[in-house]
């Protein structure tokens, strides 16, 4: 079965009972049972028909054993780092989401769980990086904002020889342009506000699992901690994703033209986008995903002319996330990494002047007309 096709018709895609092609909300925090120990669905929390329909077309999606839905991404990275315990080392891809610093910086530090920031493009580093006690390689590629890419499958070679997990966000590239599983990962994570979902009207976060042992340990902790995706919010993400093929396209057609203006631009310094020739890793992402993507970033001279270029723009909409069918545009060093201390910033590369774009589906030329009198 093709992507587009799974998406319309994998997972639970027609509800069992009635044969509705949209599975219903199901808004029950418990459920009968025949008798003691014999039920399908025992409570809510552990088990909720529309969180299931999200959850099987997810782990199909990926080509996973098991899926999960969470309240939102973050939820999901906390549950699954909840697989470790203290004194264990985790190697991070240095050029990381904010929000996914803050909480391995903040939050896992104070676990007396260890992580190292790496550029994990590069695999002398990766393995210089490497202590006894290191259980995890953690991923993001392409990468937020800077779009670096790593290869998955060298990362999960040198996972697998340490005896180490291998973990990728795929948030950027959505499983209908690369599933992390077929080249080497143990699990997948999502968040589901951006693409999956697609219509900034829904905060979800997905994980897949790997293999069966994997399925049931985060099916412990999932259902011991609780930061579940309510129903309504599933039935959203699964009616976001079965347009995510056509939607992603689109989107990449419109991104690589933005791309090749902004190159051209002489008030552009530097593109970040995979699709260009020139991006660094270029090869290596052709080799593990079928498509670019929406997100680019693009530097100005400095601060103040990227804020006015944020100003002057009426097609894209100043607003953190991403992934939405509106285009949105932002300012890393004072938004989404804005948890990251300038110094830490600047080493990786998130200049000041560095604007991201999550390009969506408006006609083109007015994207480019819009951004071209922003820079006038």
């Amino acid at each position: 079965m093709r992507k587009k096709t799974a998406l319309i018709h994998g997972g639970v895609s027609v509800d069992p009972n009635t044969g509705a092609l949209s599975l219903p909300i199901s808004q029950a925090s418990t459920f009968r049972q025949k008798k003691v120990g014999d039920f399908v669905y025992e409570y809510a929390r552990t088990g909720n028909p529309t969180r299931e329909g999200v959850e099987t077309l997810i782990a199909d999606l990926e080509g996973g054993d098991r899926g999960f839905a969470f309240a939102s991404g973050m939820a999901a990275i906390t549950t699954v780092m909840d697989l470790f315990k203290k004194g264990d080392h985790l190697i991070v891809t240095d050029d990381v989401y904010g929000g996914t610093y803050r909480f391995f910086t903040k939050v896992l530090a104070n676990r007396g769980i260890q992580v190292d920031f790496v550029d994990t493009s590069d695999e002398a580093a990766v393995r210089k990086a490497i202590q006894s006690e290191t259980k995890a390689l953690y991923l993001e590629t392409p990468t937020n904002p800077l779009l670096k890419i790593t290869s998955i499958q060298t990362m999960g070679e040198i996972a697998k020889e340490i005896g180490a997990l291998l973990i990728v966000d795929n948030t950027f590239s959505t499983p209908y342009w690369q599933t992390p599983i077929a080249k080497g990962a143990d699990i997948v994570v999502h968040s589901a506000t951006k693409y999956l979902g697609g219509h900034s009207d829904v905060v979800a976060g997905l994980v897949v699992t790997a293999n069966r042992q994997l399925s049931e340990h985060l099916a412990f902790l999932q259902n011991s901690t609780g930061a579940v995706l309510g129903p309504n919010d599933s039935w959203l993400v699964q009616r976001g994703m079965k347009t995510l093929g056509v939607r992603m396209e689109e989107i990449e057609q419109n991104t690589s033209a933005i791309a090749n203006f902004l190159n051209q631009h002489k008030a552009v310094e530097k593109v970040y986008y995979p699709g260009l020739s020139n991006h660094q890793g270029r090869e290596v992402h052709i080799s593990q995903a079928n498509g670019f993507g929406g997100m680019l970033s693009f530097t100005v001279k400095d601060e103040s002319t990227a804020l006015r270029v944020l100003d002057r723009v009426q097609y894209f909409t100043l607003a953190e996330s991403l992934g939405a069918v509106e285009s949105l545009i932002s300012l890393p060093a004072k938004m989404t990494h804005a948890s990251i201390p300038r110094e830490r910033r600047l080493e990786l590369g998130i200049e000041d002047g560095l604007i991201r774009l999550s390009v969506g589906l408006e006609d083109v030329h007015d994207l480019i007309d819009d951004l071209d009198q922003a820079l006038a």
